[in-house]
């Protein structure tokens, strides 16, 4: 029996590790846009005028989202806090829980940057840093209480997260609107931060925190893959009885996950303050924390695969606005798009047989996303 050659070892090897695992996300995202361009042209008065506002409507997503002045570094403006947001739904996806909280944690972080950079008085280089901390902080407690709940009192996660983002939204307007509101302006929001505090701007909306997430997401992955720490919480999230056998402590993970998915959501609030707004209002509800949800399974929970999929959803977001000005279309189709993206992604058994492809991708080969309630 003839043996492999190196150079068929190496393209097999290739194929299993990079080619595989991404066949059912761009598959999911190919199918997506198919079956909206059919929603498009089947809701039309006619298939004539259909197809127009299709060609119309898909074109402008594209232009609006690369090609018009100042598109591309918009989209990376709204990729930024999704790779963040994105990285606070993986990291507890690797433990075994399923953090809905991200939203809340968000709030949370953007909140206590808004303190930091108003109160504090600190020099230009410093004062950023602080303020960046200090919003890691505000969205890492927020992950901290469903944490210490779900490792000691079996409180599930989901419940937890999901109450969590409510209450964070209500005791930030109410602070907002009573003993931090900004008197000099008609606006309800918080005094701006100081000058020292924000993010330096480099062309209209785009701002250095781009490189802030993206040296993030490869620290996580370093974390994950590379470290005794990471190793831990994903041993924990495959099995958390062999895990515990063998010396490890699943509650100590669960707690660990969540307080770091905070700290990274919260990180993404304080750059959305630092770089973009500058103040927060009662309106701070961004939908990052649920669009990061569609985010991390497209990535299949991969720290550095979360950053092509989270431009997909930030060149989404922004090419919406084109997509209803140029073909008189709702905005809501990128919504559409997004949630199919994000079912076929969920179910790849969905793809797999669309396509007929005998792989194996799919959310359990990036991490399991939960063992049920309690569990």
């Amino acid at each position: 029996m003839a043996s492999s050659t190196p150079n068929e070892v190496e393209s097999k090897s290739f194929r299993e590790r990079i080619l595989r695992p991404l066949a059912v996300p761009l598959l999911a995202v190919f199918t997506s846009l198919v079956i909206g361009a059919l929603i498009i042209v089947f809701t039309a008065e006619n298939p004539a005028i259909g197809l127009d506002k299709l060609g119309k409507g898909y074109w402008g997503m594209f232009e609006g989202a690369f090609l018009k002045r100042n598109g591309i570094l918009n989209t990376l403006v709204v990729t930024s806090p999704l790779i963040l947001t994105g990285l606070a739904v993986a990291i507890p996806f690797h433990a075994g829980l399923f953090n809905i909280g991200a939203e809340g944690q968000f709030i949370m972080g953007a909140f206590t940057a808004v303190l930091a950079g108003i109160y504090l008085d600190l020099p230009p280089v410093i004062h950023p840093i602080v303020v960046m901390l200090a919003g890691f902080a505000g969205g890492a407690l927020w992950g901290l209480i469903p944490g210490l709940l779900r490792a000691y009192l079996g409180a599930h996660e989901v419940i937890n997260t999901i109450m969590m983002n409510f209450i964070a939204f209500a005791l930030v307007s109410f602070a907002v609107r009573g003993p931090f509101l900004d008197p000099n302006t008609s606006s309800v929001q918080t005094y701006p931060i100081q000058k020292t505090a924000e993010l330096v701007r480099i062309s209209g909306r785009f701002h250095i925190g781009i490189f802030v997430t993206l040296l993030v997401a490869s620290v996580v992955y370093y974390f994950l893959y590379k470290t005794t720490w990471g190793f831990s919480l994903r041993t924990t999230g495959h099995n958390p009885n062999a895990a515990k056998y063998a010396g490890i402590r699943p509650r100590q993970q669960f707690v660990l996950s969540l307080v770091l998915a905070g700290g990274l959501a919260g990180l993404a609030g304080s750059l959305e303050v630092q770089g973009l707004t500058h103040v927060v209002t009662t309106g701070i509800r961004a939908g990052y924390g649920f669009d990061a949800i569609g985010v991390s399974l497209l990535a299949l929970n991969n720290p550095l695969a979360i950053i092509p999929a989270a431009f997909i959803f930030g060149a989404l977001n922004i090419g919406g606005d084109f997509l209803q000005i140029r073909a008189g279309l709702s905005v809501h189709i990128v919504s559409i798009l997004q949630a199919f993206i994000l079912l076929f992604v969920a179910a790849p058994s969905i793809v797999r047989y669309l396509y007929r492809l005998k792989v194996s991708g799919g959310v359990a080969e990036g991490a399991p996303v939960t063992r049920g309630w309690g569990g």
